[in-house]
């Protein structure tokens, strides 16, 4: 999976806290996720507004590939963008790059299939449209597949 950094717009800094380090010194495997969520969560509030109290998501699948370890003392970020809109499910990109002097290294990739959500029906329901349209707004038309 070769991501180009330069085909996301959306950065958010993660926290690296002591407990996410395991016994040799990296970040725990399922550390990743977590820091996935803190990026899209800062994705939706920040870039597309997606007002979560009144239209909920879900995770359906996540994939994570790790290529490098990072440890405690290392800067990183996030990058998020959407690839894929159905009528109710929406794929999120995520990399976590390294922040070096010479540029930022990419350590993590991960893709999160998500699904608008009504929680008071238990269902899923279609994507707002309003959202809908930020986030193709926001990432692009000709690099989300619109698959409704």
């Amino acid at each position: 999976m070769a991501e180009k950094l330069s085909d996301y717009k959306f950065r958010t800094p993660i926290p690296i806290r002591f407990s996410d380090i395991d016994a040799v010194g990296h970040v725990n495997n399922a550390i990743y996720l977590t820091y996935f969520e803190i990026a899209r969560f800062n994705y939706w509030k920040d870039a597309i507004s997606w007002n979560l109290s009144e239209h909920g998501i879900i995770v359906g699948r996540s994939e994570v590939n790790y290529l490098k370890p990072i440890t405690l003392h290392d800067e990183i970020a996030c990058y998020v963008r959407v690839t894929r809109i159905g009528n109710s499910s929406f794929d999120v990109m995520q990399v976590l790059v390294k922040v070096t002097p010479t540029g930022e290294e990419i350590c993590t990739t991960g893709k999160t299939v998500c699904i608008s959500y009504d929680y008071s029906a238990n269902k899923s329901v279609p994507i707002p449209t309003r959202e809908r349209e930020q986030m193709i707004a926001h990432d692009e038309p000709r690099l989300i597949l619109n698959t409704n």
